[in-house]
């Protein structure tokens, strides 16, 4: 038998206090599915094996992790619980003498060194581990009974639970890790004899116990494991996942001066004196590079703003934008798939996309670049030190010549040679 470390993620339930034609775990978070920052978290503690166990809707959970080559899909047709889940994925497992690792696909923020310090929990007791917290309010959270050096005696389920037992703060998150025959050797004897009449992951802990197997509880943030099960446990993961990246880049020297207005993504870089504004967006995809401003009401995806740039405000950056050093983007300025060199600028009211514009080059207010002619998209080039004039249209594919001058108000059908000026104007 080979070995090595599977993650068994659960996504089979309905999801249905989302009240959605989308499936929970593929809702998003910080630009992200919620499903997808499991799985970031797989790779960050390099599992050789993901198997994904999929139920209702199982095609849209399918097609989202379709081309994934460490990825396994197991189905559960009837939603009979968690241990019945988990037995779903035995048939596809590879490294059956290795270890396994329950996560689910609706808690999206468990980070990888916790899941490393579970993990070495459960190897150094060479039985199971459990993923814990201290709930504020505990709510329905199973409760994790427990010895005061963390050996875990059992978990009961909240409609299980006696008066005393519910007084217990110490909550399971679900997440366990353990050997994997010692993991299906326990599910195997677990029953339905219970209050919903389902299959509980967690009996194993009481199990294992019984047969001399030690169980121990590792602890985690309450905000760590936040699950999701409705859209007001969607908007408290995204406020969550919010307050924390933006404490994360003020302590690294980037200034917020409205940190509550300014919403970032997932895999947002921002370098040291960066300054963002107030009611700014992220979406995938942005890098910002020391010394920029990022102005009021401004909106930025798939796109690298050069250091010492200036963006906005209402500014829209759409993939592909590659603003210069020193560059400049003002109010109302849309660049899309267009690069623009160190100190040039687009400062009003223009669409810049599918171009290369030259360094110190100056893009006039209302120009745009006409780069779609109902069929093909075609590429605009502006030279260094070129002059747009205000409201031009550069119909593509066009070059304008270094240090060119467009007049204002003209339709540029042809290339411009440098050094020289074009006007157009109908009679």
């Amino acid at each position: 038998m080979a070995s090595g470390t599977t993650c068994i993620i659960l996504a089979a339930g309905k999801g249905s206090r989302m009240h959605s034609a989308t499936h929970k775990v593929l809702h998003h978070v910080a630009g992200r599915s919620l499903l997808d920052h499991v799985l970031a978290t797989t790779e960050a503690i390099g599992a050789d094996q993901v198997v994904v166990v999929v139920g209702a809707q199982r095609s849209q959970v399918e097609h989202a992790i379709r081309g994934r080559s460490n990825v396994t899909i197991a189905h559960q047709a009837e939603q009979l619980g968690t241990g019945h889940a988990v037995l779903a994925a035995r048939d596809a497992l590879k490294f059956s003498s290795g270890e396994t690792i329950i996560m689910y696909g609706d808690v999206p923020f468990v980070s990888g060194n916790t899941i490393t310090r579970l993990r070495a929990d459960a190897a150094s007791c060479s039985g199971v581990a459990i993923l814990g917290f201290d709930a504020e309010d505990p709510g329905q959270y199973g409760r994790i009974i427990a010895t005061g050096v963390g050996t875990v005696e059992r978990i009961v389920e909240y409609r299980d639970a006696t008066s005393q037992e519910r007084a217990i703060k110490f909550c399971n998150s679900g997440i366990i890790a353990a050997s994997t025959p010692i993991l299906f050797e326990l599910l195997s004897q677990v029953t339905n004899d219970n209050a919903a009449g389902e299959f509980y992951l967690t009996d194993i802990v009481g199990l294992a116990r019984s047969s001399g197997i030690e169980a121990r509880a590792t602890i985690a943030s309450e905000n760590e494991v936040l699950g999701v099960n409705s859209r007001l446990d969607l908007a408290a993961a995204e406020a969550a996942f919010q307050q924390r990246i933006r404490g994360n880049f003020m302590a690294d020297g980037v200034t917020l001066q409205a940190p509550k207005s300014v919403h970032f993504c997932y895999d947002t870089v921002i370098a040291a004196d960066v300054i963002i504004e107030p009611n700014v967006v992220f979406g995938p995809g942005v890098v910002i590079q020391a010394g920029a401003r990022i102005r009021a009401f401004s909106h930025l995806e798939g796109c690298v703003v050069g250091a010492g740039a200036v963006i906005g405000p209402y500014a829209r950056l759409r993939p592909g934008a590659n603003i210069g050093v020193d560059a400049k983007i003002g109010n109302f300025v849309e660049i899309k798939n267009a690069s623009l060199g160190p100190g040039a600028k687009a400062n009003h009211l223009s669409y810049v996309g599918d171009a290369t514009v030259g360094q110190g080059a100056n893009i006039g207010a209302g120009t745009i670049t006409c780069n779609y002619d109902g069929y093909f998209k075609h590429q605009t080039h502006i030279g260094e030190g070129a002059f747009i004039g205000s409201n031009s249209a550069l119909v593509a594919p066009v070059d304008v010549g270094d240090n060119a001058i467009v007049a204002a108000g003209s339709t540029i059908t042809q290339s411009v040679d440098a050094g020289s000026l074009a006007l157009t104007r109908a009679e």
